[in-house]
């Protein structure tokens, strides 16, 4: 597929890296010739140096055979002035990232009327992941699958947990409760596991399960945590306020924002009236703990230096606090680990895959049944799918007992008729059906790929 990005940003970068191994013809438009260099070195990709918005480096980019036209730069009103200009030109589908809250209740008119395929968001995106963890503060990251119906939810297992040790088979037979691990990561393995698989301390496991049953296993396992009421969120930025917005509006919760910038402050009095907007540097351990840091149920720390966020979160934790979340973009999976942080939210790796997921599912959206949810689990290691089945796929109505699935790879569940069915040998997939998968394989986009 022909895919021309223009911004070589956070979430820019990032979709070149992922799109670019999939095989995809990419094209890079900035206007900073040394970036344009570096993202043709570093990737099997063509660059072209220019302003995205004008008519004729899109036409050097090769814009009128595009199937898809990306627009991820740091101005809004530029990323849809881009898309206009592409579908114009003949670009197939266009994506903007648009950011700024004003825009937000014209997400419609910008996909009805100008005829954008997708808007993305980063903030808004990550802000909303954020609140579901604070929600179901057990989890360290919750996925959410077929519109809240399903959720991922990922679980440390510390050594006093009863878990350790025991064959999945067993679970059932201890708890009494149908919950189904689709996935552990111990140390730098990452296991798609079967029925026999035994966990131990320090294991990640990815588990999906009805919310309800989900409490209710907690509960036995005598881990559960009960829901968030006063948070602490340090930096006022968007995320900050969408975060802040989404838990006001829910209601029940008390939301304090310690932010540095008077004028952001005074704008945030105006926009969040039901939040305490507090003037002071949320990097200052004396300005936290005068705020009443250790009375909080929840930590949130989402300023512009990734550093500072772990640092304060890892603080926050030091003192107790029972959920710690950092935001993070430039900081690895992997060193996040080896310093016990608990749930961290990149928002420009949400972003990119809401667009890769956009991406996989245009391949197929002709004949076979696509993808449309995915999330990367484990630092990108496993990617957990959904996909409605249509008419084409190969095996409706056959037993699962009867159908091989590649290496690596479960079907988590089945949705049919807004139920959700945890299938065993006997069930069957149907037409109009939804089924996550979860899978080491990268790169599905099509359920019939999951198939011997």
């Amino acid at each position: 597929m022909k895919i021309i990005i223009v911004g070589d940003g956070k979430v820019g970068a990032t979709l070149v890296e992922h799109l670019s191994l999939e095989g995809h013809d990419i094209i890079v438009i900035d206007k900073n010739q040394k970036v344009i260099e570096q993202m043709v070195n570093s990737y099997d990709v063509m660059g072209v140096c220019g302003n995205g918005a004008s008519y004729e480096v899109q036409l050097e980019a090769g814009v009128s055979d595009a199937q898809l036209f990306v627009a991820a730069t740091s101005s809004d009103e530029l990323n849809i002035l881009s898309c206009l200009m592409a579908k114009k030109a003949g670009a197939e589908h266009t994506i903007a990232r648009v950011r700024n809250p004003d825009y937000l209740k014209q997400v419609p008119f910008f996909k009805d009327e100008l005829g954008l395929s997708m808007i993305v968001n980063p903030e808004l995106d990550a802000a909303n992941e954020i609140a579901k963890v604070l929600r179901f503060p057990n989890a360290i990251n919750i996925e959410t699958f077929y519109r809240g119906l399903v959720d991922l939810a990922e679980v440390k297992i510390d050594a006093n947990n009863p878990l350790c040790d025991m064959q999945l088979t067993d679970i059932f037979d201890k708890f009494n409760v149908r919950i189904l691990v689709c996935a552990v990561q111990r140390k730098d393995e990452v296991i798609i596991p079967h029925g026999d698989f035994i966990l131990k301390a320090g294991d990640r496991i990815h588990i999906t399960a009805p919310r309800g049953v989900l409490v209710n296993f907690m509960k036995k396992l005598k881990i559960y945590k009960h829901r968030t009421k006063d948070i602490m969120i340090t930096g006022g930025g968007k995320m900050g306020y969408y975060l802040a917005r989404q838990l006001c509006e829910t209601g029940g919760y008390n939301v304090k924002i310690i932010e540095n910038d008077m004028k952001r402050c005074e704008h945030l009095c105006e926009i969040l009236p039901d939040a305490d907007i507090i003037f002071g540097d949320g990097t200052d351990r004396a300005v936290l703990l005068e705020q009443g840091l250790e009375g909080q149920d929840a930590f949130v720390a989402l300023t512009t230096i990734d550093e500072e966020n772990i640092i304060s979160a890892m603080y926050a934790n030091s003192l107790g606090i029972s959920k710690t979340v950092a935001k993070v973009n430039r900081v690895s999976y992997q060193v996040l680990e080896s310093i016990g942080m608990d749930s961290a939210f990149s928002s420009k790796a949400i972003a990119a895959n809401r667009i890769i997921a956009f991406v996989r599912a245009l391949e197929n959206s002709g004949e076979e049944s696509s993808v449309q949810t995915l999330y990367k689990l484990v630092g990108g290691q496993v990617e957990a799918l959904e996909f409605n089945i249509n008419a084409d796929f190969s095996e409706i109505g056959v037993p699962l007992k009867d159908i091989k699935l590649k290496e690596d790879t479960l079907i988590a569940c089945i949705i049919r008729n807004h139920k959700v069915i945890y299938p065993g040998g006997n069930d069957c997939i149907e037409k109009d059906d939804s089924l996550v998968v979860v899978t080491k394989r990268n790169h599905i986009s099509s359920i019939n790929e999951i198939f011997e």
